[in-house]
């Protein structure tokens, strides 16, 4: 259950409808988390932020790698939402996506899966497996949207945000 309301764009504030329609004309989608997220426009601004570090990291690891890192950490949280938006994203994949860096997709999956259960405690040899073929800026920007990963699925749960009606085909229980 919602303990917060999706913004309804008639009640919305002027300041309210701008970040809505730049929240459109950057990503051409309002989600029930970007509604919820809408009373406030600069906690919109600042969980959009990760669209940036994707935007940082997919020339560089590609997207399969990013929606990989972000579905285990979804994944061991048992968010719904993040589990169908990376499910859905992995589903829409081009055979083609070629990242500029080889990438170790299970060290990507234990490192969400690690990370959203503890960052402290990732181990080792995962950090050697990722630093093995990542650049430091690159192991900064995925540890940044690996946390705000982490923020945005305890958002959702703390406010009850639920799923997208497009997410229901990818949120059933089924692996990653």
């Amino acid at each position: 259950m919602a303990q917060i309301s999706q913004l309804d764009l008639a009640d919305a504030s002027a300041e309210q409808r701008a970040a809505h329609d730049e929240e459109l004309r950057l990503r051409g989608r309002m989600t029930n988390m970007k509604r919820t997220l809408m009373h406030s426009p600069v906690a919109l601004r600042v969980y959009g932020e990760w669209f940036a570090l994707r935007d940082e990291l997919a020339p560089v690891i590609g997207d399969r790698a990013i929606l990989t890192l972000c579905l285990a950490i979804s994944t061991q949280m048992d968010n719904t939402v993040g589990i169908g938006f990376m499910r859905r994203g992995l589903a829409g994949l081009a055979e083609g996506d070629a990242p500029t860096q080889p990438v170790d997709l299970d060290a990507m999956a234990a490192f969400g899966t690690a990370f959203a259960a503890d960052p402290k405690t990732i181990p080792a040899d995962v950090w050697a497996r990722l630093r093995e073929k990542l650049p430091e800026r690159t192991l900064v920007d995925l540890t940044a949207l690996a946390g705000i990963m982490v923020a945005t699925n305890s958002f959702m749960d703390a406010v009850g945000t639920e799923p997208d009606p497009e997410l229901a085909a990818f949120t059933t229980s089924r692996p990653g």
